[in-house]
């Protein structure tokens, strides 16, 4: 699966826009002409997406093989606003693989992007979307590997893994190993609520607040 999911994901390299599906090209450039939303709104106002990514293979030999999409507004996980899709067996289908990443791009809606490590799931996205669709996949994210110690340095100094953190919080129903993408995105979503009523406590009260709260400690923990 791997070999026939890393030659399908890198097939649409050089063939541009033009070559794109009339549907999927037409999804891409609505996406690109719309606006972004502010991110002068405090968090009880703005919508954040939860992103968790699934690979297959190992090291750098790993490809994407499917996206999770949960969306946050109002502190509230939303279960209504969800998206998945899974590329394994798509080898068959490649239009359906641009139409999936391109039904992504509407769902997401230049919201801003949460996860746990953004440079691998950022790293697999911009990889996928720059090759076949023809996209600078560059959204604006926040890192909880980064973020949580910036805000909960009385928990742990430094960032450590996601199942620590999950521990050091009290979050329960969240035994340790591996999870699906989408329990995984849930997982995100409940440290995410408890960043939030932090994040105001500090007076980090916006999203821009928030997204350069996660930039600045990214920088300043890797130069440490």
């Amino acid at each position: 699966m791997v070999g026939g999911l890393k030659r399908l994901l890198g097939r649409g390299a050089a063939k541009g826009p033009a070559g794109l599906d009339a549907g999927v090209r037409a999804t891409v450039e609505a996406w690109r002409a719309s606006p972004a939303p502010s991110l002068d709104d405090a968090h009880f106002l703005t919508r954040y997406v939860l992103v968790d990514v699934a690979t297959a293979g190992q090291g750098g030999d790993a490809v994407l093989a499917g996206i999770v999409g949960l969306g946050v507004r109002a502190g509230a996980i939303l279960p209504g606003d969800a998206f998945a899709c899974d590329f394994a067996g798509a080898e068959s289908d490649p239009v359906a693989v641009d139409r999936n990443l391109a039904a992504f791009l509407t769902y997401a809606d230049k919201a801003p992007l949460v996860t746990f490590h953004s440079p691998f799931v950022a790293g697999h996205l911009h990889k996928v979307y720059s090759e076949r669709l023809g996209v600078d996949f560059q959204p604006r994210w926040i890192d909880l590997a980064w973020l949580l110690p910036s805000l909960f340095p009385e928990k742990a100094a430094k960032p450590v893994a996601l199942d620590d953190w999950l521990e050091m919080l009290g979050i329960v129903g969240s035994a340790g190993g591996r999870r699906d993408t989408m329990t995984n995105a849930l997982v995100l979503g409940r440290l995410f609520q408890m960043l939030l009523v932090r994040a105001n406590d500090k007076d980090v009260t916006t999203a821009q607040q928030l997204v350069e709260e996660s930039q600045a400690a990214t920088r300043l923990r890797r130069t440490i």
